[in-house]
């Protein structure tokens, strides 16, 4: 049996229960030992203020400077060596996406973000693995491998100009509008059954999920009013997909929410049938704010405005200035959260306020209705500044510097708000509207009609300790926009995902799958055929190794005791990456 994690166990509770079983043995297990280690108190108190939360430190991190390196792509598949065993009733397709390319020539990015979009498959069937990844055949990328330099700018990089030109050229060339990049390389995404790949702007690659072919360059301006959506959209039963997507204009900007209709006859392919739902226009159309994802219930799209925001004026003179985009994005916490409410059948933005301390999310977890209210999940951070921290320059660092830069990330918990949907002049002020039993969450009317939300955490006291949580998952078929009970994510307590945790929401109980040396990415559920309980299923991850004798591999857990079932190791450097899905064959 592994050892249980003493550094958690030191200042979290004197109780806790360490699942039984055997596991098992770790590869060259004096040298990496694994942890799964479950733990069980419930936090029963208000959130505290931010400056009372504890923040960890552990010094000596790892460096991980080789899970950000450039790594050569492996378009023909390779098998995977398998330890343990794989169900043989997974058959499919995990795609991945993330950055595999940092430098073209002596040019060198500057940001995490700007790294060239490297897809990658892990196809199981029957209880085999086999391996293949592909640089997205992006504009970007063709053009900057064409010059052997960076010619594209990107989130965080700058291109310089054409040394070739005269000097007035490049002088002019700082006059040019900055020209958004195709690099998509953030998450799959699925329209009308096909498989594309997406950042936040304004296009998208088609892609084939068997052969990571590069097939089609889309472009959402050609069929409805946006200049880009995100790359976290959410899906209906019958295949039509919602997304969320700013548009600029001369009177400012305004926030849309997407309706694309599954595949039917009578339209064609790619985006065609798509509409603007609705526009909600941000509180300053000048500074409109940053989001990456949204909430979706059965009835109801749900925006956070946060005060995380980006100076169009900046974003538009960038070049001129010799600045990124980065540049344009500022953290205002004199600013509180928004929430907005969208009736996703008519487009009707509901009339109430609903507001919250400043936070900002990245990615909700779930959101459902109850007893006329909507019940939302996000991971949240209090400090609006970790964009600018993920430079490449950071997370090469090694030594003191590396833990410098950790202790100054701010890390992202699980939190549940509860926005009751039915207020009015007769609703009482200063009464908490929140009639769910089951949630500590608060919402109370204030005496200039706003509904104040505070947050419950869907944590125990020292999780804090596993560094936070982000990239969240959930049984999404079944369980997203209805109450639920399990998510998975992975815990930060380093730079990037070094654990797996599995939280159980009504309890506050959570698992943890940690292995010295691993770094573990998001966890992907996938359903048994035909299974009755939430979670029945395999977390599907993939953990990459900076050292160089430890291989990357295909993590499987089993999704209800968070134990190993087994790991697909394939043999080439692999890179940490961000998003993926799961495609069943």
């Amino acid at each position: 049996m592994p050892k249980t994690l003493s550094l958690f166990l030191k200042g979290f509770h004197p109780k806790y229960n360490a699942r039984k079983g055997k596991l098992p043995k770790p590869r060259n297990s004096a040298a990496r030992k694994t942890r799964i280690t479950s733990f069980g108190f419930k936090n029963y108190l208000p959130s505290p203020p931010k400056e009372q939360i504890p923040c960890h430190r552990p010094r000596g991190l790892q460096c991980i400077s080789p899970l950000v390196q450039s790594v050569e792509e492996t378009p023909e598949p390779i098998p995977a060596k398998i330890k343990g065993h794989i169900p043989k009733w997974i058959n499919g397709n995990l795609l991945r996406n993330g950055p595999g390319k940092f430098e073209f020539g002596n040019d060198k990015f500057n940001h995490w973000f700007d790294g060239m979009a490297l897809l990658h498959q892990f196809q199981l069937a029957h209880g085999t693995v086999t391996y293949r990844s592909r640089f997205l055949q992006s504009s970007s990328y063709l053009r900057n491998s064409q010059h052997n330099r960076i010619v594209a700018s990107d989130f965080g990089t700058l291109a310089m100009p054409d040394p070739c030109k005269s000097i007035f050229g490049r002088f002019l060339s700082r006059f040019e509008l900055p020209q958004p990049s195709d690099n998509a390389s953030v998450n799959y995404v699925l329209y009308k059954g096909d498989y594309y790949v997406s950042n936040e702007n304004v296009f998208m690659h088609k892609v084939d999920p068997e052969t990571l072919e590069t097939k089609e360059k889309v472009d959402w301006s050609k069929f409805i009013a946006v200049n880009g959506a995100t790359a976290h959209p959410h899906y209906e039963a019958d295949g039509t997909t919602y997304n969320m997507g700013n548009s600029f204009g001369k009177h400012g900007s305004s926030y849309n929410i997407i309706r694309i209709p599954p595949q039917e006859s009578g339209h064609g392919d790619t985006l065609e049938g798509a509409k603007v739902l609705c526009s909600i226009r941000p509180t300053d159309r000048a500074k409109p704010s940053y989001y990456h994802s949204f909430g979706m219930t059965e009835n109801y799209i749900i925006f956070i405005e946060q005060p995380l925001k980006l100076n169009l004026l900046k974003i538009i003179t960038s070049k001129l200035r010799g600045k990124t985009i980065l540049d344009g994005i500022s953290w205002e916490p004199q600013h509180n959260t928004y929430f907005h409410v969208v009736n996703k059948h008519t487009g009707e933005v509901l009339p109430g306020q609903w507001c919250s301390k400043p936070f900002v999310t990245f990615h909700q977890i779930n959101a459902f209705e109850e007893q006329g209210c909507v019940v939302l999940d996000l991971c949240c951070q209090d400090d609006g500044t970790s964009l600018a921290l993920y430079t490449l320059q950071n997370l090469r660092r090694s030594g003191e510097g590396l833990d410098q830069v950790y202790a100054s990330v701010p890390r992202a918990f699980p939190r549940r708000f509860v926005l009751p949907l039915h207020v009015d002049s007769d609703t009482p002020v200063g009464k908490n509207l929140n009639p769910l039993p089951y949630t500590l969450a608060r919402a109370v009317k204030d005496a200039d009609g706003k509904v104040w939300c505070t947050h419950e955490n869907l944590h125990p006291e020292g999780f804090e300790k596993v560094g936070g949580l982000e990239f969240p998952q959930i049984n999404y078929a079944r369980y997203n926009g209805r109450r639920y009970r399990y998510f998975y994510g992975c815990g930060f307590g380093h730079l990037v995902g070094d654990s797996l945790i599995k939280v159980d929401v009504e309890t506050k109980n959570f698992k943890i799958w940690q292995e010295e040396g691993s770094y573990p990415s998001e966890p992907v559920f996938v359903p048994v055929p035909d299974a009755t309980a939430e979670d029945s299923g395999v977390i599907l991850s993939v953990v990459v190794c900076p050292a160089e004798n430890q291989s990357a591999f295909l993590l499987v857990l089993d999704a209800e005791t968070f134990q190993e079932l087994g790991r697909a190791e394939v043999g080439v450097p692999m890179p940490y990456g961000f998003h993926g899905i799961f495609t069943a064959h």
